[in-house]
């Protein structure tokens, strides 16, 4: 891949890859952070990604740098840091939802339905079988299901 090619693809994917990051470390500069380390590792190895194969490896790359991030946070973090409940309007229930999922439902959730990946190349993306992402698919549906209609009985 020539110096070009590579500068159309971080073109094409950077909005991709900030949401997707922004989803998992839910901080705009750990995010842009990711996304910049993401795009370095890529350079670097810009001979060996498979033509075709772009944007599921650099998808996968990003994934990556959020859990070192959130690793990282996980041991700095004090316990008065962490934020209080409150009422929430609808959008922001629903964003909280997905939110609370455990990453291995919530970053298919996005993968497919934010960023628009066919089953196939989520599961390329996250390195598991279509049958495990169709099950893991299914399970966040119904735990989004059963977090809303908890939130619509409270509210």
């Amino acid at each position: 891949m020539n110096e070009a090619e590579f500068t159309g693809l971080c073109r094409e994917l950077m909005p991709a890859l900030y949401r997707v990051s922004m989803a998992v470390v839910r901080n705009h500069a750990d995010a842009q952070d990711v996304v910049q380390q993401a795009l370095m590792k890529a350079w670097a190895a810009r001979e060996r990604i498979r033509p075709g194969k772009e944007r599921a490896w650099l998808m996968r790359v990003a994934i990556n740098e959020c859990r070192d991030v959130q690793r990282r946070r996980m041991r700095a973090l004090p316990m008065e840091q962490l934020p209080e409940k409150g009422w929430t309007p609808p959008d922001a229930a629903l964003r909280e939802a997905i939110d609370a999922l455990p990453e291995t439902w919530r970053l298919p959730l996005l993968l497919k339905y934010m960023e628009g990946m066919t089953e196939k190349e989520a599961s390329v993306t996250l390195g598991i079988s279509q049958t495990a992402l169709k099950g893991r698919l299914h399970r966040a549906r119904k735990a989004l299901e059963k977090a809303l209609n908890e939130e619509v009985e409270l509210g």
